[in-house]
């Protein structure tokens, strides 16, 4: 068994084996990011769905209030005839069939891609290279889209997709260790609310299981479901 460093030994011992109330979990948050390096401020949320079945399945996007504290590099692939003087000062990479011959050679420098409808067809066979690293535009993460400069703008915000995994648990990062108290309260409560408002229509009975926070390099801290009313 690996053995835990004192400072993590540590930490353990100031989390206790209880439910801990939203603003309560928040507080030991902040407290256990002792890092040498700003952390990143997680939430895993497992729910009563068996996502193998298309009505309980969750994918969705939101735009936290006060964004993940993440620099995104955006890419825009859209026809050349089509591209604006705007796009190009928006994002950081605008391209058409250029971008599509880049990404073909493996130079993927860039964390979202946004693309018109028109050119998906052109994207289908790069499938293999962008799906796995979960680049793939598609109309339900918002990247499929004609509304090119307003989608750049709320991806700068800080929106954000997540999904729900075969097991039924969502994970998001919420922000940074260096997000005030009241920063990762909005930003959590803004992720909670929404897994809420997208419940799957096949969802029977208890809908929410479990819900944890931690930061990168802390331990979990289980809030208390009845708190976030």
């Amino acid at each position: 068994m690996k053995k835990l460093s004192k400072r993590l030994q540590k930490l353990n011992n100031l989390v206790e084996k209880k439910l801990y109330s939203v603003d309560e979990s928040i507080k030991l948050l902040k407290e256990t990011a002792t890092a040498s390096f700003v952390e990143s401020t997680e939430a895993h949320i497992s729910l009563n769905i068996d996502p193998k079945y298309a009505d309980q399945q969750l994918r969705t996007t939101l735009v936290l209030p006060n964004g993940t504290g993440k620099t995104v590099r955006l890419a825009v692939l859209i026809p050349d005839e089509k591209i604006k003087p705007e796009y190009k000062q928006q994002a950081d990479i605008v391209g058409s069939n250029d971008l599509i011959e880049k990404i073909t050679k493996g130079d993927i420098d860039f964390d979202i891609l946004i693309a018109s409808p028109d050119m998906m067809p052109k994207l289908a066979k790069l499938g293999r290279v962008l799906g796995p690293k979960g680049l793939m535009p598609s109309p339900k993460s918002g990247t499929v889209t004609d509304d090119i400069s307003e989608t750049i703008n709320q991806f700068k915000k800080g929106k954000i997709e997540y999904k729900a995994d075969r097991t039924g648990i969502v994970h998001l990062n919420f922000g940074k260790s260096n997000f005030t108290n009241e920063q990762l309260l909005q930003n959590l409560l803004a992720f909670y609310n929404s897994v809420e408002q997208n419940k799957p229509s096949g969802v029977k009975g208890k809908y929410f299981k479990s819900f944890y926070i931690c930061n990168t390099m802390g331990p979990s801290i289980q809030i208390d479901l009845t708190s976030m009313v």
